[in-house]
């Protein structure tokens, strides 16, 4: 019977500066010291895999569990980790309120780095960050994610911001109010409007009650 080791590894993404942001950590220990890689770890024999997550994103990268943590997928390639045959669980968590990470642990820094412009990353890490990055983009097609990312109350040109930049494109204002402001539960006028700002007053929004959108907010292929 071959023996195997768990390790766990976390896609973290935020919005900041209006750019799809990752958390990444440098190494501070071989394999791969010195490079850029998903904060994560072994599973401990004892450890369920929710907790070996949030422990290993609290002591590499000081930042506490978000309340929701999902599972992403799965990785066992042969060969992934020079060290033996490991698999990792890969978890995501999309934060709209990101901290400033702080480094632990095993790891030399800790940053948040915009997708567009990423290093090369350590194992197969570039693979489960871009799986994670395509999860994010299609909860924002089929759920109110997007929402989760703009504060209490909002615009629907903050919210149009915050799918422009995890979609990466550009996106017809109009159209985009249009299917906003038209899918059952997904946004909710306060009664209230923008003030003090150069132009027209906004109208300002609150998220809804739907958990699924219907017709959902599809990306243009």
């Amino acid at each position: 019977m071959t023996s195997f080791a768990v390790t766990v590894d976390l896609v973290l993404l935020t919005i900041r500066d209006g750019a799809l942001s990752a958390l990444l950590i440098r190494r501070a220990i071989p394999p791969y010291r010195g490079d850029f890689a998903l904060p994560g770890g072994f599973v401990l024999p004892e450890e369920d895999l929710d907790a070996a997550a949030a422990r290993e994103l609290a002591e590499e990268a000081g930042i506490a569990a978000p309340g929701h943590l999902e599972q992403l997928a799965s990785y066992g390639t042969p060969g992934r980790d020079p060290r033996g045959r490991v698999v990792t669980v890969a978890y995501l968590a999309l934060l709209p309120d990101a901290p400033a990470p702080t480094a632990g642990s095993d790891a030399a820094g800790a940053e948040w780095v915009p997708v567009s412009a990423l290093p090369a990353l350590a194992f197969d890490h570039a693979r489960i960050l871009a799986d994670g990055v395509e999860r994010a983009r299609a909860k924002l097609e089929y759920t109110p994610l997007g929402a989760a990312f703009c504060p209490p109350e909002f615009t629907i040109a903050e919210l149009r911001q915050v799918y422009e930049a995890v979609w990466d494109t550009r996106l017809d204002p109009r159209n985009f109010h249009r299917k906003a402001t038209s899918t059952e539960g997904f946004v909710e006028p306060t009664g209230r409007s923008t003030a003090g700002e150069r132009g027209r007053p906004a109208q300002l929004y609150t998220r809804g009650a739907a958990t699924v959108l219907y017709p959902p907010m599809l990306r243009s292929r």
